[in-house]
């Protein structure tokens, strides 16, 4: 693989280039977050939630912006560490 091959694959196109620039400025905002996504990206919450996860999981992403991918991928492991911990799964069932 080329340089500039290598390059090309580390673009990522401009809804993701979007959504972390929205991660990293959400909070500057006076509407609710899931408002914003909806009238932004023209999508559920669970949708946008479901695409940024996926995003978050790809060295694109990291390249573009290392500080928002880091953050998001630390919340999100907390939450998940949080639901392990209160003996609760993503359906709302307990563990047995």
């Amino acid at each position: 693989m080329t340089p500039s091959e290598r390059q090309a694959r580390r673009v990522i196109s401009e809804r993701h280039q979007a959504m972390l620039e929205f991660e990293r400025n959400f909070w500057t905002f006076d509407e609710p977050k899931e408002t914003l996504i909806r009238a932004r990206f023209n999508c559920s919450a669970d949708e946008y939630y479901a695409e940024l996860n996926d995003l978050l999981e790809t060295p694109e992403a990291m390249d573009h912006d290392p500080l928002v991918v880091r953050r998001l991928q630390r919340q999100r492991l907390r939450r998940r560490r949080e639901r392990l911990d209160t003996g609760t799964d993503a359906q709302g069932g307990t563990h047995r």
